[in-house]
């Protein structure tokens, strides 16, 4: 199975606030969406995911808003990556929830399994995607790229 995920910066509120468009798949589903988040943020998800995992049991998780309807957030998106097997193999999860009424709910949920070393070139993307010098993140089994969009094959 084809794993990608594919991030597209928009200019907004930049440098602290980021309009990112997501394109993710695991080969058999996939999900479009779009995020809005602190600048800041990708250097965290960077950081935990350049050296995951720390130990067997290591799961690092990242959450913006709830899905609880009490909370009142636009959306909400989480990104864990955590361990499948002791011998190595992890898993990214994906869920997003636009937490619109129905019929306009967009719901997805998925996880990309892989090897650690994976997650830690995803990692080093994000490191370089926090600069802010290219609008466009692709990762995929062949190879990763960073740059502009219209560069991109």
């Amino acid at each position: 199975m084809e794993y990608c995920v594919k991030i597209e910066r928009v200019p907004y509120e930049e440098p602290y606030h980021l309009q990112l468009l997501w394109d993710v798949s695991n080969g058999m589903q996939s999900t479009r969406f779009e995020l809005y988040n602190n600048a800041s943020d990708l250097l965290k998800i960077a950081k935990a995911l350049e050296v995951f995992p720390r130990h067997p049991k290591d799961v690092f998780l990242y959450e913006i808003g709830s899905e609880r309807e009490e909370d009142n957030f636009a959306h909400y998106f989480r990104l864990r990556a955590f361990m499948v097997s002791p011998r190595g193999q992890c898993a990214l999860q994906i869920r997003f929830c636009n937490n619109s009424p129905l019929p306009y709910k967009h719901v997805s949920e998925f996880c990309i399994q892989l090897e650690p070393r994976d997650l830690n070139r995803l990692g080093g993307l994000f490191n370089e995607f926090s600069k802010l010098q290219s609008n466009f993140l692709a990762w995929n089994a062949k190879g990763d790229f960073l740059g502009d969009k219209w560069e991109y094959a």
